[in-house]
């Protein structure tokens, strides 16, 4: 009879333990979303102020040289080193490293002053860290301890990357996923995927709707079709690795041949400049225009993916802010519109299946590619995206857009390596 008695007792204490961590963590991660999206959907607006004034007055990509001065100086008087970015937010989830709220407001402003410029930047990257931001600020508040400080980073990484993007689903797996690949922290499920739905909800109460394609052109499912998209994801995977190497290389001859950041920043945004004086601005910015015609219409020149890799990788090399995954959609996209044609296959759905191949290499995060290609193009071809997204995965390696980003397991066996991505 004791013990049943302490055996009930026990099983009463667990479950007390469960609903007070269930109502803690559900209050947090409401506070988080919703502080990360009224964030989220300020900045959207100012993203979306820049780039409509730079579009109407194109001579503000020839400032661009005086953008980046701006973006240094903002760095250097507020003390944040050039390591204050992305890789420090990532860490910072497995680590006890600090992550300043200071970071916010800075990182806001520079990324505004890279699209007001010109300079060729996305903006998840500033999500990422203003939502760390976020998340850190509000943990320190409530006193969580070091055991929960990183779920709290993860609440702040979705809500925010939700209310930039509008796709909840995606922000709350990718948060859980792309700290360490092969490991997916599903005690943070509950707090991200609130947090996430909660900033969604704040920027559609701002008029801000969600980013999201039709895709009227899917082809039949047969091993011909399968074949070819198996090829855009062995094209996908190779694009990624030059992409990734070609940023990591040209930050490394930027940090070494110009020291000073002000020159650094200053070099880069008169190379950017002088490109758009030859070229013109279609690769300046986000490029959400050339986005949305390579996946509605299929219409991409063969060249779009080589120059706006070369605008981004000049761009953030030579320490502009703003991030890369936006980027890395028009690349992937106009890839994919250019090459499926030559494998009989639809432009449009080609330019779809490239976008996600291309960010799942880029970012090692298959699970929430596959989320975010239904949540942009919805289930249509949905075993399409799959068969791209596993190809470009695996032969992608262990590149990645964030050297912080930990491979935990071989992508090749089922093996344990913890090794730090390239």
């Amino acid at each position: 009879m004791d013990k049943i008695k302490e055996t009930v007792q026990h099983d009463a204490v667990r479950v007390r333990q469960y609903i007070i961590s269930f109502f803690k963590w559900t209050l947090i991660a409401l506070v988080t979303g919703a502080v990360g999206g009224g964030i989220g959907a300020g900045f959207r607006y100012a993203i979306t102020w820049a780039t409509d004034l730079r579009t109407e007055n194109p001579w503000l990509c020839y400032l661009l040289p005086a953008g980046g001065v701006m973006i240094a100086f903002l760095y250097r008087v507020t003390k944040l080193s050039g390591h204050a970015d992305t890789n420090l937010i990532i860490n910072s989830v497995r680590t006890d490293e600090k992550v300043p709220i200071l970071l916010a407001p800075v990182i806001f402003l520079s990324t505004a002053i890279t699209h007001l410029f010109g300079g060729s930047a996305g903006r998840e990257g500033a999500a990422l860290q203003l939502g760390g931001c976020i998340g850190s600020f509000i943990g320190r508040v409530v006193k969580l301890n070091e055991k929960d400080m990183p779920i709290a980073l993860m609440c702040g990484m979705s809500g925010l990357f939700s209310a930039l993007f509008g796709t909840p689903l995606t922000a709350t797996v990718f948060a859980m996923e792309v700290i360490s690949v092969g490991i997916i922290y599903y005690s943070a499920f509950l707090p991200c995927i609130v947090a996430a739905l909660t900033a969604y909800g704040i920027t559609y109460l701002c008029g801000l709707s969600p980013t999201a394609y039709a895709l009227e052109l899917v082809p039949e499912l047969n091993v011909f079709n399968i074949l070819m998209v198996a090829v855009l994801g062995v094209a996908a995977a190779l694009l990624s690795i030059l992409f990734c190497i070609s940023l990591e290389q040209t930050h490394k001859f930027a940090a070494k041949f110009f020291r000073n950041e002000y020159l650094r920043t200053a070099v880069g945004g008169t190379a950017i400049a002088l490109l758009t004086l030859l070229i013109g601005t279609r690769y300046n910015g986000i490029g959400g225009e050339v986005i949305a015609s390579s996946i509605l219409k299929g219409e991409a020149l063969p060249y779009d993916f080589i120059l706006k890799m070369l605008f981004t990788v000049i761009t953030i090399g030579f320490g502009y802010k703003g991030g890369e995954i936006i980027p890395t959609f028009f690349i992937g996209a106009t890839m994919g519109a250019t090459l499926a044609p030559l494998l009989g296959l639809p432009a449009s759905f080609g330019a779809a299946i490239g976008l996600v191949a291309l960010f799942c290499a880029v970012v090692n995060c298959p699970i929430a590619s596959i989320i975010l290609s239904i949540e942009l193009f919805g289930s249509r071809g949905l075993i399409f995206f799959a068969v791209a997204l596993c190809i470009s995965y695996m032969l992608s390696g262990y590149y990645s857009l964030y050297s912080g980003q930990k491979i935990m397991y071989s992508k090749r066996r089922a093996r344990y390596i913890n090794k730090q991505a390239k």
